[in-house]
């Protein structure tokens, strides 16, 4: 099949790529960009595993085609650490909160949260778990996931 050429902004970078009509972000992320941190869990947008920021918002990358991202700009997980390397704020409360345990929802929650982070830098415990409800974690009962948010709200703020 043909593809489609497209051109986008990733992580800061612009990417361009030839995907066929029907392939989805997040496996464009994955296949030809070579992001593997956008995990695919459902692939029917309820788990939240594949949440990506498209020009700020949160976007389930399994149900958008890449094509359909066509000069926006996408943030991905491996965008959020600094140039340097050092950790976002999220990522460090994620770990020092033990946010996570077999990591594998922890991206798309960490995307959800910057959502959040950026529209509400004060948020509550209940704003937290609302903004968070359309991700899914089998391991770990997600008070460690709201003590992690808050906690890097707080840092947030104090930069």
């Amino acid at each position: 099949m043909n593809g489609q050429e497209i051109a986008l902004e990733v992580n800061g970078n612009v990417v361009r790529g030839t995907p066929e009509a029907r392939k989805t972000l997040a496996d464009f992320l994955r296949e030809d960009v070579g992001l593997t941190g956008t995990h695919l869990g459902c692939e029917h947008g309820v788990c939240g595993a594949c949440t990506v920021l498209i020009d700020g918002r949160s976007v389930r990358s399994c149900l958008i085609l890449a094509v359909q991202t066509e000069g926006h700009v996408v943030q991905t997980v491996e965008g959020m650490a600094q140039p340097d390397g050092s950790l976002h704020p999220l990522q460090e409360a994620f770990s020092e909160h033990h946010g996570l345990q077999c990591g594998f929802c922890t991206a798309g929650f960490l995307m959800a949260a910057a959502e959040l982070l950026d529209e509400n830098p004060h948020p509550d415990e209940r704003e937290v778990r609302e903004a968070l409800s359309g991700n899914l974690c089998r391991c770990t009962g997600y008070v460690n996931i709201v003590k992690a948010v808050l906690d890097a709200a707080d840092r947030m703020r104090l930069e």
